[in-house]
């Protein structure tokens, strides 16, 4: 039986959702995080910046923007202790400016995901994928990489039946 991880970046607060900005007690992508961990089961790991992005929405645009610019690894909170009892590893994220925040991709680099089984799901508006899979590859070179789930973050809630059938297909349910 293989050992699941389920890695994900998600912002709470002020956030675009279903075309206007609104403040979520759960961030979109770990809504999906847990819809996953309860079909697929696995240990759930929060990406977190040890400099949280700002409550507003403008500002984390500016930031996240900004961070992408430089192409920025800001420091993550921790990391995964043991990476090596994984086999497969879920990795969420939400999409910025085409690409997930800059922390997700720390955390990737942050170990070596060689032989690796790493599964994408995004949350987003409009964006789908964006080019976040290129980076993984990227940072991920020996890694295989599954196909992916992008979800509309204002349509979290009703995305059951979707990451069931996702999971199913790529016979990643528990």
């Amino acid at each position: 039986m293989t050992k699941k991880l389920i890695a994900c970046y998600s912002r709470a607060g002020s956030n675009y959702f279903g075309n206007r900005i609104v403040d979520l007690a759960v961030g979109n992508t770990r809504v999906v995080a847990e819809k996953i961990q309860a079909l697929a089961g696995g240990d759930l790991f929060r990406i977190e910046p040890v400099k949280p992005y700002p409550a507003d929405y403008d500002e984390t645009v500016e930031r996240a923007k900004e961070e992408l610019g430089k192409n920025a690894r800001p420091e993550l909170k921790e990391i995964v202790r043991n990476p090596d009892v994984y086999d497969t590893v879920f990795l969420g994220y939400p999409i910025w400016w085409g690409v997930m925040p800059m922390p997700v991709l720390t955390f990737l680099e942050s170990a070596d995901f060689s032989g690796k089984t790493i599964v994408p799901f995004c949350t987003h508006e409009g964006s789908g994928f964006g080019m976040s899979e290129r980076y993984i590859r990227q940072s991920c070179p020996k890694a295989k990489i599954l196909s992916g789930l992008a979800i509309r973050g204002g349509k979290r809630d009703q995305a059951d039946a979707e990451i069931r059938k996702w999971l199913k297909s790529l016979n990643l349910l528990a």
